[in-house]
């Protein structure tokens, strides 16, 4: 395939939205689908070219719309299926794309299929879900294994009505479909994806893509004594038949040149990534590796100290996550935020108020200069931050926050100093902070409803927002449309080039080059709040250097500011 033919997808910048949090056009303190319409022109203001909706469909909303109840229908609070069609139609016309999330790991306990399923042993749906007898222990009533949820507790949800255990690997309310049973997935296809693909949307975002094939099920080694359920990710992911179950999806996506990426975790090895991401396997376009984000998480993603890791750390995620493109035909994706991560200014820059713009523009320019299919989440473009350790654990409104905190609780008998840390680890790494409702402008409630927001507006918003920024040549924002444009200039350098580490070991400054064919880059960060000497004829030789940008427009050429970046074409 020559330059000029590449699939349509890799040098695109995807825009995801949390219709949730976006914008409510309606004042009832809930965004929806006309909110997001209302929209569009900013979002392409921006420089994207495709936009991903987050769950938009029926759903009980005990997981934000990842528990769907009926896949061709819409929430009722975000609109109507009319509502979607015509965002559909609209997006189209501004000549962008939309991706929906696609959720067939499980559904809503609520969807008739689950309803049928449960009923009775005998009834024809009984075996699209995961069902189990209990095993007996000393004569007491035990789950099949030991798996752990992904919100805390068993995997295993016992039901009185037809004396069996059903799988849930992430709520109770989430019973995880059969996926070995053709008919199941027969019906997927039809029903979560054809359906959408036939009103018009260009692919999907594929949730939890690896955990379809749970092969032998046997329990997970245990790694925390103090739990009777052990964390199971690498026994029910990317199982025996997942390449022949994603090669039938893709089949299905492949009729309407749709793309798709794919959520990964639990998968550090990269030959499997690759699988999934070769063209020649004919599975997923690319998908999410989770890498950079999880930097800094514990074994269990709250049990951690903020900001407990070293620059090495980052800078070997990001070269792994970049490698995976390089000298073969997989893809891969740049992201630093999404609706299950904190906000990256935040995590990986500070948030502190002398810090946080440049903060925020230096992730721009790291991000703009990585290869692979850009992704940003709604409210990265104008430096969003984490909402501050003040507010109570009252203002966390998810599932897996209240859960762990819960857990903490139970577990301590209410120590004040171990509650203390589980607070300061969710004021860090909590997905709250990305669902806050997104800051339009200075007016009350953000200028996101007239009506009382279903969760509390971040309280910067009058110094953090985008009709302010849209004016402001300094501003985040700004910054992020001259870097989207560079991206388009230098697609082959920025997008396809080759990604390689300089000075893997310097504790302060990240540097790497990008190279393609004849051409070179030298990108330097500061992450650092502090001042750094720069020598640039020590990294690049006798080389001549150009300035292409500084995100601190700076003057000092020996001298980086703190949380600058720089990008030199060589």
């Amino acid at each position: 395939m020559t330059v000029t033919e590449r699939e349509w997808w890799k040098d695109s910048v995807v825009y995801q939205i949390y219709p949730a949090s976006f914008k409510d056009s309606n004042g009832d303190g809930i965004g929806d689908l006309q909110g997001i319409s209302s929209e569009l022109d900013y979002i392409k203001s921006i420089g994207v070219d495709v936009i991903w909706v987050c769950p938009m469909y029926s759903s009980p909303q005990v997981d934000m719309g990842y528990d769907i109840s009926d896949y061709q229908n819409v929430y009722p609070p975000y609109g109507t299926v009319q509502d979607m069609e015509d965002l559909i139609t609209k997006t189209h016309a501004r000549g962008m794309r939309i991706i929906l999330d696609l959720v067939v790991n499980h559904t809503s306990d609520q969807h008739v299929w689950f309803q049928e399923s449960r009923s009775s042993k005998t009834n024809p749906k009984r075996d699209w879900y995961m069902w189990r007898p209990a095993r007996y222990v000393d004569g007491v009533r035990k789950p099949p294994n030991n798996w752990l949820s992904n919100f805390g507790s068993s995997a295993w949800q016992w039901d009185e009505n037809t004396q069996e255990y059903y799988l849930h690997l992430f709520c109770p309310e989430q019973p995880d479909l059969n996926w070995e049973n053709p008919e199941t997935r027969n019906a997927i296809y039809k029903d979560a994806m054809e359906f959408w693909l036939d009103v018009g949307v260009d692919g999907f975002r594929v949730d939890t893509v690896n955990m379809y094939s749970k092969g032998e099920m046997l329990d997970a080694p245990i790694t925390d004594p103090r739990s009777e359920w052990q964390f199971a990710g690498f026994q029910y992911c990317n199982g025996p038949r997942m390449d022949e179950f994603l090669g039938e999806m893709n089949a299905v996506l492949a009729k309407y040149d749709a793309m798709t990426v794919g959520e990964c975790p639990h998968t550090p090895d990269m030959q499997r990534v690759l699988k999934y991401v070769s063209a020649r396997e004919k599975q997923l376009n690319m998908v999410f590796q989770f890498d950079v984000v999880d930097t800094g998480q514990g074994p269990y993603k709250f049990q951690t100290t903020p900001k407990n890791y070293k620059l090495f750390d980052f800078k070997a995620a990001v070269k792994r996550t970049q490698d995976l493109r390089r000298g073969n035909d997989g893809w891969t994706t740049t992201f630093l935020e999404n609706h299950d991560q904190s906000r990256s200014i935040t995590r990986f820059g500070s948030d502190a108020p002398q810090h946080r713009i440049p903060s925020g523009k230096m992730l721009a320019l790291m991000m703009m200069a990585l290869s692979g299919t850009m992704f940003i989440y709604q409210g990265q473009e104008i430096g969003m931050v984490n909402f501050p350790m003040e507010w109570s654990m009252d203002e966390y409104k998810d599932v897996e926050s209240t859960n762990y905190y819960k857990m903490v609780d139970e577990r301590s008998g209410g120590d004040e100093e171990e509650l203390a840390a589980a607070k300061a680890s969710l004021q860090h790494l909590a997905r709250d902070h990305a669902r806050i409702p997104f800051s339009w402008d200075d007016s009350k409630n953000a200028g996101f409803s007239e009506g009382t927001p279903w969760m509390r507006v971040n309280v910067d918003y009058a110094i953090c927002n985008a009709k302010q920024q849209q004016t402001d040549k300094t501003s985040v924002l700004s910054f992020w449309k001259r870097m989207l444009q560079l991206r388009r200039e230098y697609a082959d350098l920025f997008i396809h080039g080759d990604f390689d580490v300089q000075d893997m070991a310097n504790p302060i400054l990240f540097k790497f080059t990008k190279t393609w064919q004849n051409r070179k880059a030298f990108v330097v960060l500061n992450f650092s709040d502090e001042a750094q000497q720069l020598d640039l004829a020590s990294e690049i030789g006798t080389q001549k250097p150009s300035l292409l940008v500084s995100s601190a427009d700076s003057s000092q050429e020996k001298q980086l500011a703190a949380y600058e970046g720089r990008i030199y074409l060589l």
